[in-house]
């Protein structure tokens, strides 16, 4: 059992930079494939970012590929999103989802985590 709790949204301006953390409790923490996903009024759950368990691997979304960096501390069980040049269309609420998975297509899926965060606004202004 894995718990999520997200932090470091706000509100910002079009170019500016956010730093979004996962605090995660359990023991299983730094087993799990950890994802960050979004979600804008009106639309689906989207894939953000996941990272591997040891860190080694990690995937973006094409739309924020160069502009977000995902990481993670397992000593301190926590997972970070660096956000730069951020656009008004980056504007959602946020998750961060946790899970035993490792294949790419799995590590993308929403629908393959089975732990998630309650969300982070995140609000980017033009």
């Amino acid at each position: 059992q894995v718990q999520l709790v997200e932090s470091g949204g706000g509100l910002v301006q079009a170019g500016g930079s956010l730093r979004l953390s996962c605090a995660a409790s359990g023991r299983t923490f730094s087993s799990y494939t950890m994802g960050w996903f979004r979600q804008a009024p009106g639309k689906e759950r989207e894939f953000v970012a996941a990272i591997s368990w040891s860190g080694g691997r990690t995937y973006y979304a094409d739309s924020v590929k160069g502009r977000f960096i995902i990481s993670r501390d397992n000593a301190n069980k926590k997972v970070y999103l660096q956000m730069n040049s951020l656009k008004p269309e980056d504007t959602a609420v946020y998750y961060c989802a946790a899970d035993d998975l490792s294949t790419l297509p799995t590590m993308m899926g929403r629908y393959e985590y089975a732990y998630w965060g309650q969300g982070t606004q995140v609000t980017v202004s033009s």
